[in-house]
């Protein structure tokens, strides 16, 4: 059988291996790799798995053994992580980076709402029933993502001469922001739970690859035009991004 057959997962392999570590008990997610020699092992801090890469001729006795062997590690890595934070009433999330805590207001009519109380807190009023606090939480967030994005985007393409082919939202999980070679820019909407500053930033980089298509010094320069203060965002980035990720999360690696 040739190497890149064997690439393909036998059809009785499983996908994951479940780890007891003392009375938890963690998933380990399995994947093949063309050009792996030996097992190793990563912790995804978005998805908050633990990965365990296999060379082509591995076996899944082996990867077990491997994961049994640097258990304590995986154990002591994944409890590090931040803990998650499900949309749920009495939650607090960052929207624009001010602190906001999820209250539930059944029977009233609406949607979602921010509102300060006269203690100086935020509050973000989630009309309707239980069951739709989580979706509607999320739906407003994107909104709210869209809207911010649209307005700087829009701002910095007026600026530059430049105009975006579109705008999309998602949950990406590997970049904040990205520009294709048509001009196309996407964004998470995550982006919302962070400083508007950062948010700001990140429109300002993608919307300046809309006329320098990759990181030289006039790339940067362009940027710079656009935003005042570069590397107080990506401070910010570099010591918040994985956190942003467990907002709206209901589980953890280990369940």
């Amino acid at each position: 059988m040739s190497s890149r057959a064997l690439l393909y997962r036998r059809p009785a392999e499983p996908h994951a291996l479940k780890l007891r570590v003392g009375e938890e008990i963690y998933l380990v997610r399995l994947r093949r790799h063309r050009q792996a020699r030996r097992y190793t092992l990563q912790i995804h801090p978005v998805t908050r798995q633990a990965v365990l890469t296999m060379p082509p001729r591995g076996t899944v006795r082996d990867a077990r053994d491997f994961a049994e062997h640097h258990s304590a590690w995986i154990a002591a890595r994944l409890s590090r992580l931040p803990r998650v934070a499900p949309f749920t009433p009495g939650q607090i999330l960052p929207l624009r980076g001010v602190a906001h805590r999820i209250v539930q207001r059944r029977g009233e009519r609406g949607t979602v709402w921010s509102e300060r109380r006269e203690s100086g807190d935020y509050i973000l009023c989630v009309a309707g029933e239980p069951e739709h606090l989580a979706r509607r939480v999320r739906d407003f967030l994107k909104r709210e993502a869209r809207r911010d994005l649209t307005a700087a985007v829009a701002h910095h393409a007026g600026v530059l001469g430049v105009r975006p082919k579109r705008l999309t939202i998602r949950d990406q999980s590997s970049r904040w922001g990205s520009c294709s070679s048509d001009g196309a820019l996407s964004f998470s909407w995550r982006l919302i739970l962070a400083p508007p500053y950062v948010l700001d930033y990140l429109a300002a980089h993608e919307v300046a690859h809309l006329a320098e298509m990759n990181h030289s010094p006039r790339f940067w320069r362009l940027v710079t035009r656009l935003h005042a203060n570069i590397e107080r965002a990506k401070v910010w980035l570099d010591a918040n991004s994985h956190d942003l990720h467990r907002y709206g999360m209901t589980h953890t690696a280990d369940s």
